[in-house]
């Protein structure tokens, strides 16, 4: 197929413009191009049908089923599109007063308690933007926490193997250490290898369950004991929520802070079809140091309410990506506990007979 520069032909044009009716203007000469743009020159029909072409090359969760690790696309449905849509949400600025954005301040509220509740968290941030924004801003609250409690010298975060591909790189980003430990045979976390790797200096350990291998680490309980009786944190990548929502929740594994990815678990747009949206939940011991402002609620009213002088900041202009927001909370309303517990079971189930395809040509856990 041709791209649309092979197409070109010279006095071609697509569109047509009104006539200008601003005043000229000359630039000075230093803010020219010195050589004219590459533009197609095509005719307007010849766009159409070049990039409807291209939408039919295409793949996604539309066409069918989108592989990709934790990753995996989850369908999008169109009436979350529809919520997302409405004038009252699209409307709507940021810097308005309270009063006139009640009905998006009871949202915003509505899903962090809902978050809260599938998780297992007491309190939800939903300001990250994206997941690895999420890990970004959870690893500042389990650093504020240690620095806040005089512990000065916890620099280590460790990451099992078997931990989600972006866990490291936020690690380091947030200037930790990195501390790898290898999985058993069974693709759990080597618990002698975490017994030698905690110390004074460990922070946290970043680990996501079920695993990327898939496989839900039955030691879950021991792992929290091991991290806890050394002073570190317990966080959870909830790249893989999708497995256990409504079965178990992180804070009942004995997880301090969690990230989720609403375009991964929540059903909102994932990738090009973005942007997305990685909210952090934490138990009431690391609640002081959340970005704020947090949407409350007082005798039925809803309020953006600053978190205290010890939060870590804004990590995000104003509140998060608040229409991502809207078509997760849209999907969580449809389904309801029940049915969030049934999509979970399904995934599994799913996921087992793709397993049972495959074993005979790729190595699997079991």
């Amino acid at each position: 197929m041709k791209t649309i520069f092979e197409k070109s032909v010279p006095g071609k044009c697509a569109i047509s413009l009104a006539a200008c009716d601003v005043p000229a203007y000359n630039l000075d000469a230093s803010l020219l191009r010195e050589t004219p743009l590459n533009l197609p020159e095509v005719s307007e029909v010849e766009v159409v049908r070049h990039y409807t072409a291209l939408s039919k090359r295409a793949y996604g969760v539309d066409d069918g089923f989108y592989p990709l690790g934790s990753c995996t696309m989850k369908y999008n449905p169109k009436l979350n599109e529809e919520v997302a849509a409405l004038p009252g949400f699209t409307g709507i600025h940021p810097m308005q007063c309270e009063c006139t954005v009640q009905g998006a301040l009871k949202a915003m509220y509505t899903l962090s308690r809902k978050l809260a509740a599938i998780t297992g968290m007491d309190e939800v941030t939903l300001q990250p933007a994206a997941g690895a924004h999420g890990e970004y801003t959870a690893l500042q609250l389990i650093r504020a926490y240690h620095l806040d409690r005089g512990d000065t010298g916890r620099n280590k975060i460790i990451v099992p193997d078997s931990a989600h591909g972006t866990n490291p790189a936020s690690a380091a980003m947030n200037g930790y250490t990195v501390v790898n430990i290898p999985s058993a045979a069974d693709g759990c976390v080597d618990l002698d290898a975490l017994r030698n790797a905690v110390g004074p200096d460990t922070a946290a350990l970043m680990l996501t369950n079920p695993n990327t291998v898939g496989i839900f680490d039955k030691n879950i309980a021991k792992i929290a004991q091991i991290v806890h009786d050394a002073g570190g944190l317990l966080y959870y990548d909830g790249a893989n929520l999708n497995a256990i929502m409504g079965t178990i929740r992180p804070g009942d594994m004995g997880y301090d802070v969690v990230h989720l990815n609403l375009h991964k678990t929540f059903s909102t747009p994932h990738g090009g079809g973005g942007p997305g949206s990685g909210p952090v939940g934490c138990k009431a011991a690391l609640a002081k140091y959340l970005p704020g402002p947090v949407v409350t609620e007082k005798d039925g009213k809803y309020h953006l309410t600053s978190v205290g002088e010890k939060s870590i900041g804004c990590v995000k202009t104003f509140y998060g990506n608040f229409l991502v927001m809207l078509r997760a909370l849209a999907y969580i309303e449809v389904l309801g506990k029940e049915g969030i517990k049934l999509a979970s079971q399904l995934a599994v189930l799913n996921a087992n007979y793709m397993m049972a395809r495959l074993k005979d040509k790729f190595p699997t856990y079991s």
